[in-house]
């Protein structure tokens, strides 16, 4: 969240999933001159402990029931327009299906989201909540290229990160100003730098490439895909290069394809507007007093002085650093992912009001990747680097200016960090390669579409325009009127439901259908 890095989806977190624009694709299969490849036999073993890239801590735990998670590394071309070139690994994940082998369809990919979230990270992290479909499918996630163990962007060190994520990321004068754009172009000169071979290389258009390939190396005739936030864009990409390969496949949490980076951003700072507003809607109505205002429009605007006190005199976060603004924001917005982490909003808010920012400093970490060791996951690079390579404008700071109106108008709290952020790619290395990506996909099978009403990081709206884009009698829409990003983990039973009946038995619900926000099943 904090400029210039943007997350047109969301980073990952405990509780919720963690964007580009491409150009237009062809029909071919991943056999066009990468043949060699398609006959690879991947080497499944017991999953290593995740790399420092990949965001550290423990290899991953058995799903209940003993089930072990297996890793493998398959070959790709580092540049898909010479197939028979050099390659690269890329790190899959894989839970072996629960389900009798007469009953298995075959595997179901998933992309979590960022860009540059680990999907080998987070498979396991939200393993059981897939166990239903694990009846009928093989679980799989990979890291994209450029993310975790698959080549990974390298950029900046984690000392010199923890100075870039306290920066002033919405200048008031000229100093700061110059000061924010000195930091960006060390960034992004330092990613130049250090992972010059790849970052021409990780756009959507050739991950959606590997897809193809992985469909094949693991057996499938055609892809089953979940995508979730910026893995809807992935998926819609691979669905407009191979439709005749789509198989059965799930958008949650949905990224407008029609969109530039500055409308997406626009729409996101509408979008983070709208989830705050619920929030404090939510604390005030609760049956004991919310410590942290008296009536919704006292919360925010009590949140609103609280940041501009920040950006004078920041507060003691998670000691040598300081909560600054910037931090504040971040932690803020990292909060309205999910319902599930708003108490942990107002208790962070509750005691930095008291000087201490320990609860947000935390949730600020969390949306940057860092982790309690003070190291950082590779997710800020990865995102960075497939943004600025699939977003052709390049944004400067008279650009900015002129939309800051607009941007505060859409979110007094959210908006100029927004609008700053776009100035993330001005001093890139690679050009980017198109306005908004091609997801029209005439003659795939039926993709579910779900779009989530409370959704801050991708807008309800996008849900609708990503449906039309697909096609007719591709796009089929259903709508989720609940809080957060994405809807199948809210444990919705319209939406599971729905969700399961596509996947598992083939089942398309009805075009329009509505699932209303009700208490989550947990049995």
């Amino acid at each position: 969240m904090s400029p210039p890095f943007r997350l047109r989806a969301a980073a990952l977190t405990a509780c919720a999933v963690l964007l580009p624009a491409l150009l237009a694709g062809c029909g071919a299969d991943a056999e066009d001159g990468s043949a060699d490849l398609t006959q690879q036999e991947l080497d499944w073993q017991a999953c290593p402990a995740p790399s420092e890239a990949q965001g550290g801590g423990p290899a991953p735990s058995p799903l209940p029931g003993g089930t072990a998670w297996q890793c493998a590394t398959m070959k790709v071309p580092l540049d898909w327009d010479e197939p028979e070139g050099d390659t690269i690994g890329l790190a899959l994940i894989r839970a072996r299906t629960s389900g009798r082998a007469s009953e298995r369809i075959g595997s179901l990919i998933f992309n979590f989201g960022g860009p540059g979230g680990s999907g080998v990270t987070a498979l396991p992290a939200f393993g059981e909540d897939y166990a239903t479909l694990r009846t009928r499918y093989d679980l799989v996630s990979f890291d994209p290229r450029g993310v975790g163990r698959s080549a990974p962007v390298i950029c900046e060190n984690n000392r010199q990160l923890d100075a870039y994520f306290q920066q002033d990321a919405t200048p008031d004068d000229g100093t700061e100003r110059a000061e924010l754009l000195d930091n960006t172009k060390g960034f992004n000169a330092a990613c130049e730098k250090n992972s010059a071979r790849v970052l021409p290389h990780v756009r959507t258009t050739e991950t959606a490439r590997d897809l193809g390939l992985m469909r094949q190396v693991l057996g499938d005739d055609e892809l089953h895909y979940f995508g979730i936030s910026y893995g809807t864009e992935l998926g819609g990409v691979y669905a407009h290069l191979f439709p005749k390969k789509v198989g059965r496949a799930v958008f949650d949490a949905v990224v407008d394809p029609t969109q530039n980076p500055e409308q997406s951003s626009l729409g996101q700072a509408r979008g983070f507007q709208l989830a705050l507003d619920n929030y404090a809607e939510h604390c005030v109505s609760q049956v004991e007093d919310c410590p942290v205002g008296d009536s919704a429009q006292d919360v925010k605007d009590r949140i609103a002085k609280f940041l501009r006190d920040l950006d004078a005199e920041p507060i003691p976060g998670i000691a040598p650093r300081e909560l600054t603004q910037t931090a504040a924001t971040g932690g803020i917005a990292q909060a309205l992912y999910s319902q599930d982490l708003w108490g942990f909003l107002t208790d962070g808010l509750e005691e930095a009001y008291n000087g201490d920012g320990t609860i947000l400093m935390v949730l600020s970490d969390s949306l940057n990747g860092r982790n309690q060791d003070g190291e950082y996951s590779n997710l800020v690079p990865a995102n960075v680097s497939i943004n600025c390579a699939d977003d052709k404008p390049r944004y400067r700071t008279e650009d900015v200016e002129r939309s800051l109106p607009e941007f505060r108008a859409a979110s007094e709290l959210f908006g100029e960090y927004l609008a700053w952020g776009l100035i993330g790619c001005t001093d890139w290395a690679v050009p980017g390669a198109a306005d908004h990506p091609e997801v029209s996909a005439p003659g795939a099978a039926p993709i579910l579409v779900i779009g989530n009403t409370g959704d801050p990081a991708t807008p309800y709206e996008g849900a609708r325009r990503m449906a039309q884009a697909l096609g007719e009698g591709v796009g089929v829409e259903l709508t989720y009127e609940g809080q957060g990003h994405g809807a199948y983990n809210s444990r919705n039973r319209c939406v599971q439901d729905a969700v399961h009946g596509y996947l598992l038995d083939g089942e398309v619900p009805r075009a329009g259908t509505v699932c209303s926000e009700q208490a989550p099943d947990r049995s």
